[in-house]
């Protein structure tokens, strides 16, 4: 890991930037624009839900909202349980935990390995249960560690947070997992995969609910980890199960239309290419991968998918690409199962300090926000926009950007694909799908 300070970075850009300019000539303050933005980053984590993190923030909607109706988990009948069911083979936890949220650090520290926490597409939607919240761990593998936070105030994150822009009113934009996720960051859609082997699909009884699990919806969508025809995939992939090239347009697409730069940087990506990949390298957070012009051979994936040391390097350099995407490599990501949280929480603070320190740091906007909530219980029940795919619950949101506001929390609704909408209002770009569209391009903010 680097060594960087945090808050010698914050302390660097507020002291370098004093939040407006002026005329030449003039002593009118003028405000900056969404133009003035030359940089945006958006650096993509793993699997927590806000009040999981964020949710003794101060002045957040966290922990002390939530109330016995939204926070008591019932099973499958809907019969509150008496203690929090048992977390399986994890003896660091009670067997009898009271029937709430409970702090895991407690029991686990914030740098020590947690079980992972089941986190699928119909599942997500069983455990929101319609909006009471009350499902979490009936519908879990981990059952009661669905309930667990982290201290707020041991995050490595904290200091941007207190500084910057807290959003608490954000949600991953589809139900389920990392890979539906990571494609809705990028193209606000649902990948396809028609005449898919009969193994993949999910079986449904006939109210909807599900008898056999799957990566593939009856109606032919992918919506659980899957793996591209192209490459890197897993060697031991199935070929037959390889999911087809999407054809759907991606907001690199758009940029790209418009000769805008743009990357998407991942850990790992050059080992992984070159079939030495990490063992902890996820193949399925990879989504341009998914996409015939980003396809085996493509001189569009030479150029736009590249491994986060490039990334690291064009950040301190100061040539970042108009719009970067960063997936740190499974060990930093904070993926529970595999990843600690202190980890991919210092290698976060690393990145943005990469940014901030660089001749860049001056006119970007740094996003860093979680793929979903990885089946972590959330107190508020997101809102209801599509019925097939979302928004899921809710996840934080940091945004660090001289033209951030400063130590506020941002109550406004967003989802992912308000991250494509900001994108889309700066460069003036066609939206991709109706979701992105209608989703507020994180407009309050900024001090435009």
């Amino acid at each position: 890991m680097r060594a960087v300070a945090a808050v010698a970075s914050v302390a660097l850009l507020s002291a370098t930037f004093v939040g407006c300019k002026k005329d030449k000539g003039s002593t009118t303050p003028v405000k900056n624009s969404i133009n003035d933005v030359k940089h945006v980053v958006v650096i993509y984590m793993e699997n927590h839900s806000f009040d999981n993190l964020y949710g003794s923030f101060s002045g957040a909607n966290g922990l002390s909202n939530a109330t016995a109706a939204n926070t008591t988990q019932v099973d499958a009948t809907g019969t509150p349980y008496t203690v929090l069911p048992a977390i399986p083979n994890s003896p660091a936890f009670p067997t009898n935990l009271p029937n709430t949220y409970f702090n895991i650090d407690q029991y686990a520290a914030n740098n020590v390995l947690t079980q992972d926490v089941l986190h699928r597409y119909y599942q997500e939607q069983m455990q929101i249960d319609g909006g009471k919240m009350d499902k979490y761990s009936a519908y879990n593998t981990s059952f009661g560690l669905t309930q667990g936070y982290y201290k707020t105030s041991l995050l490595p994150m904290l200091p941007f947070a207190q500084k910057y822009v807290l959003c608490d009113n954000f949600y991953h934009s589809a139900f389920g997992g990392s890979f539906l996720n990571h494609q809705w960051l990028i193209a606000a859609a649902s990948p396809t995969f028609q005449n898919a082997p009969a193994s993949m699909v999910a079986v449904l009884n006939a109210d909807g609910s599900v008898k056999t699990d799957g990566a593939v919806t009856p109606d032919g969508f992918v919506v659980n980890t899957s793996y591209t025809v192209n490459a890197p995939h897993p060697a031991t992939a199935v070929v037959a199960n390889l999911v087809p090239n999407q054809t759907n347009p991606t907001i690199g697409d758009r940029l790209s239309d418009k000769n805008i730069s743009w990357a998407w940087y991942s850990g790992g990506w050059n080992d992984a290419l070159a079939g030495n990949p990490d063992p902890l390298f996820q193949f399925h957070h990879q989504p341009f991968a998914y996409f015939a012009k980003y396809a085996d051979g493509t001189q569009a994936k030479k150029d736009h998918l590249k491994d986060e040391i490039d990334f690291i390097a064009a950040a301190k350099a100061g040539t970042l690409p108009a719009v970067s995407f960063v997936k740190p490599i499974g060990k930093y990501n904070e993926h529970p199962g595999y990843a600690n949280l202190a980890d991919g929480e210092n290698h976060a603070v690393e990145l943005i300090n990469d940014v901030l320190n660089g001749p860049n740091g001056k006119d970007a906007v740094i996003i860093v926000t979680y793929d979903e909530n990885g089946g972590f219980w959330d107190h508020v029940a997101p809102p209801k926009i599509d019925a097939k795919w979302g928004p899921g619950t809710r996840v934080p949101a940091i945004i660090v950007s001289p033209f951030a506001k400063t130590s506020y929390v941002d109550h406004t609704q967003y989802e992912t694909v308000s991250i494509l909408s900001f994108i889309e209002k700066r460069w003036d770009l066609a939206p991709l799908a109706t979701r992105d569209k209608n989703a507020n391009p994180l407009n309050n903010a900024f001090n435009f």
